[in-house]
């Protein structure tokens, strides 16, 4: 009993595609999952820091540096952040400008995720009064290629965004705004709502699950691939009489 192996030009070109592509899938959600457990060292890195003085320019190994400043809310120009869950339960993220003290700066703070009403209308959100003094650690958020919103409708300050576009936000302000957010403390007695912050960590598996995932179609298409390929030559014999 012989067998044979003889596939196609098309399907072997097809089937090397195929596994290309699930393997390029794989391993780029096995290096975001690197990524993230990198960020998780350096969040856990960096709440370890004592709060330094707000710096007048970041980089990347600033993110989840923790800092402290003072200034005042700016409750004029604060918007929700939308489509933003915690424990299943979808809110909204308060971000309220304040203007640090001394300088003609602003920074825009994340005071926290508070509940969606059921009727999707804006939530209010009382912003302090005076003198405040912020701890919390900084967060850079990502640039949007693209985006529909506009900071002011009619004339009226829109108080819900999709998203954080700070060089949009600091023209619609007609000031000057940091380009990043600082997350207030948990501890922060500066008008914070509930601030149980998301870890990056907390996706490294399911990451790593979608990766071993597409290794594995890759893996199945090449058995399958073999399989169909393999087939049985059987030889006539001839019987002498």
């Amino acid at each position: 009993m012989h067998y044979t192996f003889k596939p196609s030009i098309v399907m072997t070109l097809a089937t090397l595609l195929v596994m290309a592509l699930c393997i390029k899938l794989g391993l780029w959600q096995y290096h975001r999952a690197e990524a993230k457990q990198a960020l998780q060292g350096r969040l856990e890195a960096g709440m370890l820091l004592a709060p330094v003085d707000l710096p007048q320019t970041i980089s990347e190994e600033w993110r989840y540096r923790r800092v402290k400043f003072t200034g005042t809310y700016e409750a004029k120009f604060q918007f929700f952040l939308d489509n933003q869950v915690e424990n299943n339960v979808v809110g909204y993220h308060v971000m309220t400008p304040l203007k640090l003290e001394g300088s003609k700066q602003y920074v825009l703070v994340d005071r926290g995720w508070i509940v969606g009403a059921l009727d999707r209308k804006p939530p209010q959100a009382e912003v302090p009064q005076g003198r405040q003094e912020i701890v919390g650690d900084i967060f850079i958020p990502l640039t949007k290629a693209f985006t529909l919103e506009t900071p002011t409708q009619d004339g009226q300050w829109q108080t819900v965004w999709q998203s954080i576009d700070l060089a949009r936000y600091s023209k619609a302000v007609g000031a000057q705004v940091k380009p990043f957010v600082v997350r207030l403390d948990a501890q922060s007695n500066a008008g914070g709502f509930s601030r149980n912050w998301p870890k990056p960590g907390e996706r490294v598996r399911i990451h790593l699950g979608y990766a071993y995932q597409w290794f594995g179609f890759a893996a199945t298409l090449f058995v399958i691939f073999i399989v169909l390929n393999v087939k049985k030559v059987v030889k006539a014999s001839c019987q002498k009489i």
